[in-house]
């Protein structure tokens, strides 16, 4: 590889380069890290969890810029460009600064293959410390104890929430998922979880290895008044909050979780009240249940898994009144989705199923097949999301509803026809 090749060679050469696209694990990606020399030097914050791990991140993001600290922040899947993954004071990094952290990476790397994720998760750290941030918040991309942020040494660890997701790869109960999502946590650093009914397995491995382990409604928690809210966390409190900018009731728990992770690190980045408040009101996660200005009514969320939609479908609820409620859907081949339908098929009266060309993905057939085996009465297929959007648009009146959801993919496609209409 050389400077003259772009993003996206680099991108394509990387998903070739090891034999499996998901190699659990931290010794290959470890061996890099060290040949590099990468150790950050400012704070880390590492946050995992089955949903809301993101909008997490893009709160304690934008909280930190709003106090006029450099943030570097590291998120997965993008939706519409990599770039996305590596934010640098909420901004994407530029190409030639990606290229720049897969060049050194590539220099140093020798015989050792990564996988395109832990390539990202490299470059990501690199970039930050080559822009001299004041903190990084990085997301782990799936689990926790085996994932490849792991590899770098948090100063606080965020667990936001333990559903089941990924069953094939981190276990099929939520006792196995907290216990791998337990592994971010540290001896003697502060571990938070923000999951009202914390897995028993996590309790025990944040005990067992002596971390500060911080419990949603035991040691932190948040009361509710009206338009405003007020934070608690041990002897401290933050009042006359304004409700986050991201919609969804849950919001106010992953505000809950990106507070008592600002309050464990007070010390070494202090943060006042006022950035607290811009920061909840400036922050943005596009595909977040967002809902676009206009007629008529659209939704974009990338839930794709049943905790995920049975929040998604929470926040309908708190909707106004459509007369017609669309459904553009389309999930991967190894979703629950027989779940996600079940909880979902209430809230829409008709359905355009879609289907996604990549590895994993089903025709739109199929997925139109599984719903009507659902008892989903109003079902169109289409070849691809595009399609369905469009077919969306053409259905529905300025009183009807269109949600978008099932995937990240279904969710970019839509942004992607939307930016350039055919």
């Amino acid at each position: 590889m050389t400077m003259k090749k772009t993003l996206d060679d680099w991108l394509s050469w990387q998903e070739s380069l090891h034999t499996a696209a998901i190699d659990m694990g931290l010794a290959r990606v470890s061996r890099v890290r060290d040949a590099m020399g990468l150790k950050p030097s400012c704070p880390v914050i590492m946050v995992a969890g089955t949903n809301g791990k993101g909008s997490t991140c893009a709160m304690l993001s934008s909280i930190f810029r709003a106090a006029g600290f450099k943030v570097g922040a590291y998120t997965s899947p993008h939706i519409l460009r990599y770039n996305e993954r590596i934010a640098i004071d909420l901004k994407p990094a530029s190409d030639e600064r990606i290229i720049a952290s897969f060049e050194a990476i590539d220099a140093a790397r020798g015989d050792t293959t990564l996988t395109y994720f832990e390539f990202g998760t490299l470059a990501a750290v690199h970039s930050f410390v080559a822009e001299k941030v004041d903190v990084m918040i990085l997301e782990v991309g799936l689990g926790g104890r085996l994932d490849a942020v792991n590899i770098f040494e948090p100063d606080v660890s965020v667990v936001v929430s333990v559903d089941l997701d990924h069953q094939a790869i981190l276990g099929d109960n939520r006792e196995d998922i907290g216990f791998e999502k337990a592994g971010i946590y540290r001896a003697g650093k502060p571990a938070i979880c923000v999951d009202p009914e914390p897995p028993q397995r996590l309790l025990d491995h944040a005990a067992a290895i002596g971390a500060d382990l911080k419990l949603y409604g035991r040691d932190f928690g948040y009361t509710r008044m009206d338009n405003q809210w007020s934070f608690r966390c041990g002897d401290h409190a933050r009042h006359a909050l304004p409700i986050p900018a991201l919609r969804g009731g849950y919001q106010m728990t992953n505000a809950c979780g990106a507070l008592a992770a600002l309050e464990a690190i007070r010390d070494k980045l202090p943060v006042g009240i006022g950035a607290i408040k811009q920061g909840l009101v400036e922050v943005e996660w596009p595909g977040r249940f967002q809902v676009l200005p206009g007629r008529p009514a659209v939704v974009l969320d990338v839930g794709h898994n049943p905790h995920a939609v049975k929040a998604m479908v929470a926040a309908l609820k708190q909707l106004p009144y459509a007369e017609n409620r669309y459904a553009v859907f389309s999930m991967l081949a190894d979703k629950n989705m027989a779940a996600v339908v079940e909880l979902a098929k209430g809230e829409f009266d008709h359905w355009l199923a879609a289907g996604l060309d990549m590895p994993r993905g089903q025709s739109g057939e199929a997925i139109a097949a599984a719903l009507k085996n659902a008892g989903v009465a109003s079902v169109s297929a289409f070849d691809t999301v595009a399609q369905a959007w469009s077919a969306a648009l053409s259905r529905a009146g300025d009183n009807d509803r269109i949600v978008v959801f099932g995937s990240f993919h279904t969710v970019a496609e839509v942004e992607a026809a939307r930016r350039h209409p055919v």
